[in-house]
């Protein structure tokens, strides 16, 4: 399945997911978001209101998501997760030894995962972009932000099923 950069995978439940969050953001949460900073103003002097001030950083926090939630459906494939072939690939379930250690991760969006408590990196993450590709039996090593090299070695390649 090849991945532009900017195209994220999910699937249809985390499209409808984060549609619907996007729909309560946009409409009742700017309505809330509003009336909370009125109520605030209202109170009076503005450089000394705290109330007004958590008010208007929240509701830029809001504007943020609703920001990231627009472009993230914009550009979003949407589709069932990748029947696993034995190759890493967004949308699967990887267990490989990283660094000596066992872990199991899935490579993708953060919002495909939902509740999981499945750790989740994306394709461009070093880790991801180091085994997207790789079959089961296959080892690298990629570079961490801080310059470390870190050995990888897929063992497993499952598909996602969601939580």
């Amino acid at each position: 399945m090849a991945q532009d950069a900017t195209v994220t995978w999910l699937t249809q439940e985390a499209f409808d997911r984060l549609a619907a969050e996007l729909e309560q953001l946009s409409t009742h949460g700017r309505e809330e978001i509003a009336k909370r900073i009125e109520a605030a103003r209202e109170e009076g002097d503005l450089k000394e209101n705290g109330g007004y001030h958590a008010a208007k950083d929240e509701q830029g926090k809001q504007e943020a998501r609703i920001r990231q939630l627009k472009e993230l459906l914009r550009t979003a494939q949407v589709g069932e997760a990748p029947e696993s072939s034995g190759v890493v690939e967004p949308g699967t379930v990887i267990t490989a030894v990283i660094a000596g250690e066992e872990e199991r991760f899935l490579i993708g969006s953060r919002e495909i995962a939902g509740d999981s408590e499945l750790d989740v990196f994306s394709e461009q993450s070093p880790l991801g972009a180091a085994i997207l590709g790789l079959k089961i039996g296959d080892a690298t090593s990629y570079t961490t932000p801080n310059g470390r090299e870190i050995t990888v070695q897929v063992t497993g390649v499952e598909t996602w099923a969601g939580q």
